[in-house]
């Protein structure tokens, strides 16, 4: 099994391609950091323009741990196309250029070949992330510095200690992860029905697409069905970065305002991930290879 998960990392980490979703996100990043840097406090004004009348905000609002969490909310939203290109590619491919139906003739179990197929994805998926942890939240940190973050609420505002940030980053990332991982999955899953990358890929993204209008519309008919889209689960890393109030209407050091609904959140995409891996196996202890 691990020479087989050895043979599968080699193979995806010999594919140029595999490469650009990283050069992407370093792209993507640094564009944002280097916006930020030159023209940040308008953009800090812009979010602040409802709070200026009642509120007086003294000291560095913008620094490296509000720059990780503008990053993460706009790119987390385009990082599930990234992660498809290969998971998506990972059995449709080898059918593609004949190579499935070879390595079947191994001495070695349908299953074996799904899982290590499986965990290829799951550690490109993992590095793809802590690559983005890495420029996000350390190279933010060395370019703007650190300091408490300010988290815009809807109807108010909470400011966190520098001292009880990092561990919420870290939580944070792991949650990502899990969301990355079911996105992954369900490629995977795409990939056993289709002879080239391309169908899985867009079909992975048409249901990202579909199942998020039906998370964010506010429409009684789609209420019931919610729950149960991973779509609706998948920003669920936010609330890590919610914390109690005290009576001064300070906020809790260390606290979590709604642990018990993310830590439901991550279950359901943990939930996701299980499903989506044995539906693959099945599938494919069925398939007919015949290229």
């Amino acid at each position: 099994m691990w020479k087989l998960l050895q043979i599968e990392l080699f193979k995806i980490f010999k594919r140029p391609r595999t490469y650009i979703s990283f050069a992407a996100i370093t792209a993507l990043v640094v564009i944002i950091q280097l916006g930020l840097k030159m023209d940040g406090r308008a953009y800090i004004a812009f979010l602040l323009r409802d709070l200026e009348t009642s509120l007086d905000v003294e000291g560095k609002i913008l620094n490296g741990y509000l720059v990780c969490f503008i990053i993460l909310q706009l790119l987390l939203i385009h990082v599930p196309l990234l992660i498809t290109l290969i998971a998506g590619d990972l059995i449709s491919g080898e059918a593609n250029m004949g190579t499935l139906r070879l390595l079947l003739s191994k001495p070695i179990s349908r299953t074996e070949v799904v899982l290590a197929k499986f965990f290829a994805a799951s550690i490109y998926t993992l590095l793809l992330l802590v690559w983005m942890a890495v420029l996000a939240l350390f190279v933010s940190l060395l370019i703007f510095g650190p300091g408490d973050m300010l988290n815009l609420k809807s109807d108010y505002i909470v400011q966190l200690k520098s001292q009880d940030i990092f561990w919420r980053y870290i939580a944070a990332f792991g949650f990502a992860a899990l969301a990355m991982l079911t996105v992954a999955s369900l490629g995977f899953l795409l990939s056993m029905f289709a002879d080239n990358s391309i169908g899985p890929i867009v079909g992975t993204m048409s249901v990202i697409v579909v199942f998020t209008i039906l998370s964010t519309l506010d429409i009684p008919i789609f209420n019931a069905i919610k729950p149960f889209l991973f779509t609706t689960h998948m920003i669920g890393w936010k609330g890590f970065f919610d914390v109690k109030l005290s009576d001064d209407n300070e906020a809790i050091i260390g606290s979590v305002q709604n642990l018990g609904k993310v830590l439901q959140a991550a279950g359901i995409l943990l939930l996701h991930v299980i499903g989506f891996l044995a539906a693959s196996i099945f599938v494919f202890k069925k398939k007919d290879v015949l290229s």
